[in-house]
């Protein structure tokens, strides 16, 4: 639900400490993780490892993800849908691209099923996250993830695997809504708060970030779609405003 500000989350605590933290050094992170993990497919995850931070973006193995949910309440929704799209800063592998349609073990909210038109009859056939977690890490594994609203897929995937294995998850973000953030979010000097009048906030979603870089427009809310769309800004966003030697340290948490 790539188009959800993080700030209309109607839990914040998931218990996993994924959904916190700044990693300075993701590598040695997964090293302690592939130690203590207990999971086969998550220990597999945790060893194929993490670029080190001063990895030049033209050089970062990277991974566009989305998720669709039954709604934004962490302590009762769940992930219906997870599209990822491998891309480098000069191409997008669409060719690469998955798409998991999911069962959730939550009812489809209202809001959730006129957003993104995945109904209860569409999933009733779908398989489990469970039966489809070794694929999706598979994709994930030592690539970073690029997203738009990290809190959503954060928090989202770390509720869904825990409640499956027990154990939490962790991985390195480059999170596209708080690169424009950066932008349009920095507070203003004392005299400009003084002598202007407020400005209108611009809106830091995925879609009007898109028009802002003349990209063209998508029907958004399908996870694969929304995943395509924020790898097309992040490329977007490093050719206006970073640059392909920009360290991976300088944009990841």
């Amino acid at each position: 639900m790539a188009m959800f500000h993080a700030g209309l989350l109607k839990n914040h605590g998931t218990g996993g400490d994924a959904t916190v933290m700044d990693r300075a050094d993701w590598a040695e992170r997964f090293r302690t993780l592939a130690h203590t993990t207990r999971d086969p497919r998550l220990k597999a995850y945790y060893l194929a490892g993490a670029p080190a931070g001063r990895t030049p973006l033209k050089e970062a193995p990277l991974l566009a993800l989305d998720v669709e949910t039954t709604g934004l309440d962490l302590a009762r929704d769940e992930v219906v849908s997870i599209g990822v799209v491998p891309l480098s800063l000069d191409r997008i592998r669409a060719s690469q691209a998955r798409h998991w349609l999911l069962r959730p073990r939550a009812p489809l909210g209202h809001e959730a099923v006129t957003l993104h038109g995945i109904t209860e009859q569409r999933v009733r056939r779908a398989p489990d996250l469970d039966q489809v977690l070794a694929d999706v890490l598979a994709q994930m594994a030592g690539r970073v993830l690029v997203v738009h609203c990290r809190e959503i897929e954060r928090r989202f995937l770390d509720k869904a695997i825990r409640e499956r294995t027990g154990e939490g998850i962790e991985f390195p973000t480059i999170d596209t809504m708080e690169l424009e953030a950066r932008l349009y979010r920095r507070p203003l000097p004392w005299w400009k708060r003084w002598f202007a009048a407020p400005a209108t906030p611009v809106s830091i979603r995925l879609s009007p970030s898109r028009m802002r870089y003349g990209l063209p427009r998508y029907r958004m809310h399908h996870a694969l779609t929304d995943a395509l769309a924020t790898a097309e800004l992040f490329q977007a966003q490093v050719a206006h405003r970073f640059g392909p030697e920009t360290p991976l340290s300088a944009l990841w948490h």
